[in-house]
């Protein structure tokens, strides 16, 4: 009994752990794809948390609206982008969730690490991300190229999440999406693109264990897809194959099932209430939290 009395005073007196979040996009991954190519490190992830394979979109299904949901929580009705030009967003309005953190409070440390342009740069309507991020690292990969310039955003993310003090990060990969243009098809390559990503996402998680304060903190990973993709490789239509995504969710903080309904624009929400910001109705959020404890 004294053993049991002392264990329970050791836990109460623990300090709660810092609550922290990364969302890693995956730009244009098929689902019925993804099942069929070897995924450990997504695979480890859902076996921490869960992993919805029916997420259905609202939005036309190309980057520009499904990136904008994703990340700010609102559909495109409210966000403005219908379309891979970004000119009439409302951002100001409807910001992404590393923005809205930072109005919430200055203090929280954000990262955005990205090499479509139009994400963090203002090119095309842009930036999505907006400059209020504490650190926005970009590589251009319509220049450099998606698979160099992704390897490039994991290394620099990397080194932010083993050793920065970051309570928020999202990181973007957009080679398999490209590579699903190029080839026009569900090809080897297209797969090996995205099994290429699944090792992309273990590095970052491998270095979120290697932080000096890991045992002190509590992340939520989060990891989605904006699209899928028809057999030939195009997309931007109505079809199941195109409007299905995958969204999971891991760490302690997660669910051991997946929630019954979902949709992108929960992401960005769940990600906020994690940290403990709750949406104020004064928002007009589309998202809710969804799959946390």
């Amino acid at each position: 009994m004294a053993t049991c009395v002392l264990l329970l005073l050791v836990t109460a007196c623990q300090p709660p752990k810092q609550k922290k979040v990364l969302f890693i996009g995956i730009d244009g991954v098929r689902v019925d794809v993804l099942e069929d190519v070897s995924t450990p490190h997504l695979d480890s992830l859902a076996l921490q948390g869960w992993i919805a394979q029916a997420s259905q979109s609202d939005a036309p299904t190309v980057s520009g609206p499904m990136w904008s949901s994703l990340l700010t929580g609102v559909w495109p009705a409210k966000h403005g982008v219908m379309g891979n030009d970004f000119t009439g967003n409302r951002y100001d309005a409807y910001p992404d969730f590393l923005t809205w953190i930072e109005r919430i409070d200055t203090t929280f440390s954000t990262l955005s690490v990205t090499d479509w342009p139009p994400l963090s740069q203002p090119v095309d309507g842009g930036p999505l991300l907006g400059e209020g991020i504490d650190d926005k690292v970009f590589f251009n990969g319509d220049e450099l190229g998606y698979r160099s310039a992704d390897e490039l955003s994991v290394l620099a993310a990397m080194e932010y999440l083993a050793n920065g003090s970051i309570d928020a990060a999202f990181v973007y990969l957009g080679n398999p999406d490209v590579v699903g243009h190029e080839t026009s098809s569900l090809s080897a390559e297209y797969r090996r693109s995205i099994a290429e990503a699944d090792g992309q996402v273990g590095q970052l998680v491998q270095a979120i264990r290697q932080r000096p304060s890991f045992e002190e903190e509590d992340w939520l990973i989060l990891v989605s897809t904006d699209h899928g993709r028809r057999d030939d490789g195009g997309h931007g239509g109505t079809s199941l194959l195109e409007t299905t995504t995958f969204y999971i969710a891991s760490g302690t903080a997660a669910s051991t099932s997946p929630p019954q309904s979902i949709a992108p624009v929960d992401v960005a929400v769940t990600a906020l209430a994690h940290l403990g910001i709750e949406s104020d109705g004064s928002w007009y959020l589309d998202g809710r939290s969804v799959g946390l404890r």
